[in-house]
């Protein structure tokens, strides 16, 4: 079965049932179903053949619905890309993947057209809100385009290639495949217990794997989803959530503070609010206390995963009391474990690098076979590869996860190694802190240095004095930060994590404020943090 079949089951089971909710919107499964059979047949018009490369450049709507069902109908290979990337990036990735169409929308014309020329492999731009010039297509066409001729595919062959964040280098591109792609959806519906008679709002972007699964997921039960545009209202989402009566909503830490900040996100506000979920980095203890105080009814789960095999670990809600700080274990159909530096499988209580085994893999990194050597390793059985994360890991006794750091960002200060994630939980136990970021810079004594970048609340207080204080309560001496920089929001890839390799790469300038600086900071006094140049 391949990743689309479930959803085309489902239009068949409740083709009245209402599918998706965007805007004013309100698409029934069976109108889904035709326009994303009508996006099929107009690539197989433009000649995109089963295994040829469609990229999409569209802000989460309903045509980047359709065109997800449509372009694997057409037995071709999805390529989501962030609405916000630029030009340059735009025209590598349409070359890398030599992709023979591009669907995006006449409103990002000044990012795509300069792209276009660059490509001369494109057979095909279709543009939501645009006319025929050339290689430009209106996108959807005419309602009567055709029914798309069925293509033989097998669940080996690739269904998408996602891009990583690229946040500790540039980003590459994840060979998910038909089969590893129903598995992890599968696994983690389990876990979740998702329902057909649920509303899922998803605010993520549909380019990201995190919210690219909440449409596979809810589609393949029957359940509805709410899709917005992003997350750039926070009122306006507990306005939307009280409204449709939605009963689970994914986020990342980052939504789930600003949420915390909306008087209407309480169980009298969202009573039919079940069930919340957060990916892409670790929540905050801070944030897990919050959410279950003000949303008692709904259980939260905390998860840990990779864009390499979407997901790998969940913490069960009924174990938040006790390993507030954990990620859970390995989720169904799948096995996980530690490793030292040699390899060697480690015993629990011990810590080291996570390597994955099961059918949710990928296959690999799009035309990067070192990179994919490197991550991509034999297993236990003959022919088998298990993945490699490249993260770090502790395990208590019974096996329960508790993410340290990526490899890359593990800090070596005084001769001693740090976890940034260790010393971010002190800084989010200060009530004035919003959001918080450490990093390693170097330093010609220890090393490198521990620097804090700290987001203060609006309208609140701290001086550096006062972080190192709470620092030095709480963690060890080597742990504490040597300079602590007051910003005004953290810089963050597409799919929402802090981009820690820009912020090493900024951390090398001054400290804005001298080490009398006043206790409140003002937004005007604040640092503004210019990343260089990345892919």
């Amino acid at each position: 079965m391949l990743l689309h079949h479930p959803f085309e089951a489902t239009a068949r089971r409740c083709p009245d049932k209402i599918a998706l909710v965007s805007g004013v919107d309100r698409l029934s499964y069976a109108e889904v179903e035709r326009r994303a059979a009508q996006v099929a047949a107009e690539l197989q018009a433009a000649g995109v053949a089963p295994g040829d490369r469609v990229a999409l450049l569209l802000d989460n709507g309903v045509e980047w619905v359709a065109a997800l069902f449509g372009v694997l109908q057409a037995g071709a290979v999805l390529v989501p890309l962030h609405a916000s990337t630029k030009t340059d990036k735009l025209a590598r990735l349409l070359q890398h993947t030599r992709a023979a169409a591009l669907l995006t929308q006449l409103a990002l014309a000044p990012v795509y057209r300069p792209a276009l020329e660059r490509c001369p492999e494109l057979r095909l731009c279709g543009v939501v809100g645009g006319a025929a010039t050339g290689i430009e297509q209106p996108f959807p066409g005419p309602a009567d385009g055709g029914v798309p001729r069925p293509v033989e595919r097998i669940d080996q062959d690739l269904a998408a290639i996602l891009y990583t964040s690229g946040s500790t280098g540039s980003p590459k591109g994840v060979m998910q495949t038909h089969l590893s792609m129903r598995s992890a959806a599968a696994s983690v519906m389990a876990y979740l217990d998702l329902r057909e008679d649920d509303i899922l709002l998803n605010a993520l972007p549909l380019s990201f794997g995190y919210g690219l699964y909440q449409v596979l997921m809810a589609f393949t039960l029957g359940a509805t989803v709410v899709l917005e545009r992003s997350f750039s209202f926070p009122a306006r989402i507990v306005e939307t959530l009280a409204r449709e009566a939605v009963t689970v909503f994914p986020g990342v830490p980052t939504m789930f503070s600003l949420l915390l900040a909306q008087k209407g996100f309480t169980q009298q506000g969202l009573p039919a609010l079940r069930l919340l979920t957060s990916a892409a980095a670790a929540l905050p203890e801070s944030h897990i206390a919050a959410l279950r105080e003000r949303l008692p009814q709904a259980r939260l789960y905390s998860m840990y995963g990779q864009t390499e095999c979407k997901r790998i670990s969940y913490l069960p809600p009924e174990e938040l009391a006790r390993r507030p700080g954990s990620v859970g274990r390995g989720m169904p159909n799948q096995e996980c474990w530690l490793v030292d530096a040699e390899g060697q499988r480690l015993p629990h209580g011990a810590s080291g690098e996570l390597v994955v085994r099961g059918s949710h893999l990928m296959r690999g990194y799009w035309e990067q076979p070192e990179e994919s050597a490197r991550r991509l390793r034999p297993g236990p059985l003959p022919g088998e590869q298990v993945l490699y994360t490249g993260d770090i890991f502790r395990s208590d006794a019974e096996g329960y996860l508790y993410f340290v750091a990526r490899q890359d960002d593990l800090i070596k200060t005084r001769g001693e190694k740090v976890s940034p994630r260790e010393v971010e939980d002190a800084l989010y136990a200060l009530d004035p802190v919003q959001d918080a970021a450490v990093v390693g810079v170097p330093h010609e004594t220890l090393g490198q240095a521990v620097k804090a970048y700290v987001v203060l609340r609006p309208g609140a207080c701290l001086g550096e004095r006062e972080v190192m204080r709470h620092c030095m309560a709480r963690l060890e001496s080597y742990m504490v930060p040597q300079s602590v920089c007051f910003v005004d929001a953290l810089p963050r890839t597409e799919s929402g994590k802090i981009h820690k390799a820009g912020l090493a790469a900024a951390a090398v300038s001054p400290l804005p404020y001298p080490d009398d600086t006043p206790p409140c900071p003002t937004s005007s006094s604040r640092s503004a943090i210019t990343l260089p140049t990345t892919s």
